[in-house]
């Protein structure tokens, strides 16, 4: 393939569907006209995220809107052969998923249900059972929504799948146990950069990070959207604020360079892994 230009934001997204809707097709469209091809927005980006990791809130949760449902028709609309990945809350079957799904003009092509739960989440939703990867216009791709991508078994069950673009979807939030003064400083901070590095470099794929940023009731949030290279490093990136990481990547070209001499999925010695603790 061809370089596509790929984006991660870094935004607030709050408790207003039509005005987050209204915002996603306003960025679709900008972003269009500076020629994006992959655009990977942040979870919650409709109806925003939980305000407290450890006591959420039942009676006020985010608004929850179903797959089929005109909101995300709307997106789909706007999209046009852009790549767009964009998190939600999804209603389904009496369930509340953390949900993200993949889609362009043609329709939804992939969706994420979020699988590892932090603290007091599984209060406000339903977990989810699977990782699976799924062609797309810029490549065969994978995603993550944020506390997904601690653990190296998601992204590498993503990356066996086939997947060689991982999106990771984030309201990934400052420390609640232990908060900076700044928020470069804070633990957080550290360990999101990390696992988007890690995550990246040992299944040698591109991962594309978003997340939210400002404040949702006790959660503040780090913002920090990137893209990284098949070695970790990073190509674009930006800070606490929101904003746009973009960058120009032969995705392909880059793996393969990648993979050249070390190829990390094929050198596994999978018989010498433990599955379980003993």
């Amino acid at each position: 393939m061809a370089p596509i230009r790929v984006a991660a934001l870094a935004a607030h997204f709050g408790r207003d569907v039509e005005r987050a809707v209204n915002k996603i097709v306003g960025i679709i469209e900008s972003s269009a006209r500076d020629g994006i091809d992959l655009l990977v927005l942040p979870d919650a980006s409709l109806g925003g995220y939980i305000g407290d990791l450890r006591a959420p809130d039942i009676e006020h949760l985010p608004p929850a809107v179903e797959t089929d449902g005109p909101e995300l028709a709307r997106i789909v609309a706007a999209a046009g052969p852009m790549t767009v990945c964009v998190g939600y809350t999804e209603a389904a079957a009496g369930e509340r998923y953390n949900t993200a799904v993949c889609l362009t003009g043609d329709g939804i092509l992939g969706t994420h249900r979020k699988v590892h739960q932090p603290a007091g989440e599984s209060l406000a939703y339903a977990a989810g059972d699977d990782f699976s990867a799924f062609d797309t216009p810029v490549g065969r791709m994978g995603m993550l929504i944020d506390y997904d991508k601690t653990f190296p078994e998601s992204a590498r069950t993503l990356a066996l799948d086939g997947a060689r673009i991982i999106a990771a979807l984030s309201a990934w939030p400052a420390s609640v146990t232990d908060r900076a003064s700044r928020l470069p400083n804070d633990r957080q901070s550290r360990l999101f950069d990390l696992y988007d590095a890690a995550r990246a470099a040992e299944n040698q794929v591109v991962l594309v990070s978003s997340n939210q940023t400002g404040v949702m009731d006790k959660l503040r949030f780090l913002g920090q959207a990137k893209v990284v290279g098949p070695g970790g490093e990073v190509l674009a990136k930006t800070w606490a604020k929101g904003g746009m990481a973009v960058c120009d990547i032969d995705i392909d070209a880059e793996i393969d360079r990648a993979r050249r001499v070390l190829h990390h999925l094929d050198e596994r010695r999978v018989d010498t892994y433990r599955q379980e603790r003993p």
